[in-house]
């Protein structure tokens, strides 16, 4: 159990090798990658024999950027004949500890997406061989997957059930709204889903609180915010959705998002600019700090290159900023499956205003 299953964004493999390695380094465990380009996931391998095991315990998988969904495992299972995949998938569930809610998984390529009629049908089988063997424990901590990469090359692993992905390969199933006007709308909610708990929600997203969102036409994250009930100043030079502004939830300002200045504190800022990542990044840090927002939501451009190392260094520097106001924050970061060459940032002042 030294292989660790990272599932990515395709074209994100050498983020998601550079942070495992610097994110395991740093919690006493060595080892190396196997990462090929647009391949979509990532396999680090530790020198320990259970180091994977022990990783998975210690790592909180929610601060990793760049991984969607984790899960340990053994190297793969390869030349799997046809007449029968589950027996040798059922003599590698040996190694592990029994578990449970089988996760049944491909990478997000194109080639994968074509195994998922396989996996379905190799669910049933494999479900009654587990139970059957005494592989399967209802109230386990562990989860079961099993990873498809052909028809004959499959993973078999487990994840800890609280400290993983809520969703297969990380991928939340959310529907386009008919009455979005943009496909943007998808990433504020995926970014809720995995930012704040949903014990919370009814809390930190209720009705009847007030936000601003930068960068905001023609209103995708605007149109999240008025579902759950907030009053929003929307700030950006292009129109806003006329079905938005009839809500009489949305105040439109017609202003550079940069310069834009609230005249009261609000509750929320979310932003979508696209601008360096560094300027955004500041931007969002000031808000924070004069205490012009208690939480927010924000998306970072990344270069082309070294967009690991960048996420870092912005990390860093918004901190910097907090601490240097004597402003306490908690301030994460995720490539959520709706982000294109970004990062959402989730950022919540903890002193108060």
């Amino acid at each position: 159990m030294n292989h660790l299953f990272l599932h990515c964004r395709p074209g994100f493999e050498k983020e998601c090798a550079a942070e495992i390695q610097d994110v395991a380094a740093g919690a006493g465990f060595y080892g190396f990658v196997k990462a090929k380009d647009d391949q979509a996931h990532v396999v680090y391998v530790t020198h320990e024999p259970d180091g994977a095991l022990a990783l998975v315990e210690r790592i909180d998988f929610s601060r990793l950027i760049f991984a969607r969904q984790w899960f340990v495992t053994s190297a793969a299972l390869t030349d799997l004949p046809p007449e029968d995949r589950v027996g040798p998938l059922v003599a590698a569930a040996e190694t592990f500890p029994p578990a449970q809610f089988l996760m049944v998984e491909t990478p997000d390529t194109n080639h994968g997406k074509a195994l998922s009629t396989l996996g379905k049908k190799l669910t049933p089988p494999l479900l009654s061989a587990l139970k059957r063997n005494g592989h399967w424990r209802n109230g386990s901590p562990w989860y079961w997957h099993l990873l498809l990469l052909s028809g004959q090359c499959m993973h078999l692993g487990i994840s800890p059930a609280r400290n993983r992905a809520a969703w297969p390969m990380g991928i939340p199933r959310l529907r386009q709204p008919k009455s979005a006007p943009s496909r943007a709308t998808l990433k504020l909610e995926e970014a809720w889903h995995h930012f704040i708990p949903a014990n919370e929600w009814d809390t930190r997203l209720a009705g009847g609180q007030r936000a601003v969102d930068l960068g905001a036409a023609p209103g995708g994250w605007t149109w999240q915010l008025v579902q759950r009930g907030f009053f929003v100043d929307a700030v950006d030079n292009g129109p806003m959705d006329d079905a938005l502004m009839e809500s009489g939830q949305v105040t439109h300002w017609r202003e550079d998002g940069f310069v834009f200045e609230p005249k009261k504190a609000v509750d929320w800022l979310v932003c979508d600019i696209a601008d360096k990542p560094a300027r955004v990044a500041s931007m969002i840090a000031y808000w924070v700090k004069m205490g012009w927002c208690r939480e927010a939501i924000f998306n970072l451009k990344l270069p082309m290159k070294q967009r690991y190392a960048e996420v870092c260094k912005l990390r860093d520097r918004m901190y910097e900023q907090c601490e240097e106001a004597g402003v306490s924050v908690t301030l994460s970061f995720k490539q959520l499956y709706h982000d294109r060459e970004e990062v959402t940032g989730h950022i919540r002042r903890l002193t108060p205003r």
